[in-house]
């Protein structure tokens, strides 16, 4: 992602310190951060998920195209330098070139996902408790339509994709 980078030139930055929050589950802020410097954690439920260095990495993405709160908390885990755009929307239809570098890190997630998820039915399949369900619960996010969009328990009834 550090083409992105160069996507970040004359945009404001921002700089934070350990246990700062850049984004909070559950809000909206329609705005997104491209780190330049510095390391942060994603919790996800106040449980730490995942924690990346690399500079250029985007936070704030899916809420954004999804037209939701952000999905889990971004937070500096020692002091951290990051792009700040605060119409995100705007930015991402004024560069074009990003669509297709987010296009390609989502499905980059996907793929991983997907192959993780794919592991768990595999171990899972010949059991008749609750964790034989989740073929059936994998079956249901393969066939989901664009009804809105259900993260976890709360729906999002104001969806407009």
């Amino acid at each position: 992602m550090r083409a992105l980078l160069d996507l970040c030139q004359g945009l404001p930055q921002r700089t934070y310190g350990a246990g700062d929050v850049l984004l909070t589950e559950g809000t909206r802020t329609d705005t997104l951060h491209i780190l330049i410097a510095g390391e942060v954690e994603i919790l996800k439920n106040d449980i730490p998920i995942y924690a990346t260095s690399e500079p250029g990495s985007l936070f704030g993405e899916m809420s954004v195209l999804l037209q939701i709160p952000h999905t889990a908390t971004v937070r500096a885990l020692g002091p951290c330098r990051a792009c700040f755009v605060g119409d995100a929307a705007a930015f991402l239809s004024a560069h074009r070139g990003l669509g297709y570098m987010l296009a390609r890190l989502l499905a980059q997630r996907l793929n991983a996902m997907t192959s993780y998820l794919a592991d768990i039915k595999a171990q899972f399949h010949d059991r008749s408790d609750h964790l034989g369900m989740v073929d059936e619960v994998l079956e249901s996010l393969l066939h989901q339509q664009d009804d809105g969009f259900t993260p976890g328990s709360d729906r999002y009834p104001d969806l407009k994709l």
